[in-house]
Formats: C-alpha cells, structure tokens, sequence
C-alpha cells in the first residue's frame, strides 16, 4: 500500500473517530479542519495512482463529510436558478 493511501486511511479513521464526540457546533469546526487535509490527499493519490482512485478517494472523502457537500450543492443550485431567472 502506498503512502498516498495510507494517509487517505488515517484520514477517514480519524475523520470518523472525532465525529463520534459530541459536539456543540454540530462538528463544523472539524470539517472546516479535514477539508483543506483532504484535498492534498486526492491530489496526492491522482500524481501517484491516476484519476481512478483519486476520485474513488474523492467519493470517499464526501461521503464522510457528507453535509458540507449537501450544502455546496443546494447553494450551487440556488446560484444557477437564481443566474436563470435575471436575479442574480
């Protein structure tokens, strides 16, 4: 296994393990923590693995921050019917 998918791994059993403390701010803080570690991680697997697994680490990684990309892609929704109808 390389380096690349060993952190990915640490990644997601990290992201896991802190998700199951409670949390007063619904765990925000924490993922506004693992995006910008995440993201050098798929760049990592797509230099040494190819698109493949990069995106398979992708998919990973948004399923275990499930709710920020909810919230990225209502708010990208809003954005493009809101450019369709003049209200921008």
């Amino acid at each position: 296994m390389s380096w690349t998918l060993l952190l990915s791994c640490l990644w997601i059993i990290g992201a896991k393990i802190a998700s199951m403390r409670p949390s007063e701010h619904k765990h925000w803080p924490l993922a506004y923590a693992l995006m910008p570690l995440g993201v050098p991680i798929v760049l990592l697997a797509w230099w040494e693995h190819g698109a493949g697994v990069a995106f398979f680490v992708l998919a990973i990684g948004m399923v275990v921050l499930r709710w920020p990309v909810i919230y990225l892609g209502r708010r990208i929704l809003r954005l493009v019917k809101g450019a369709g109808d003049g209200t921008a």
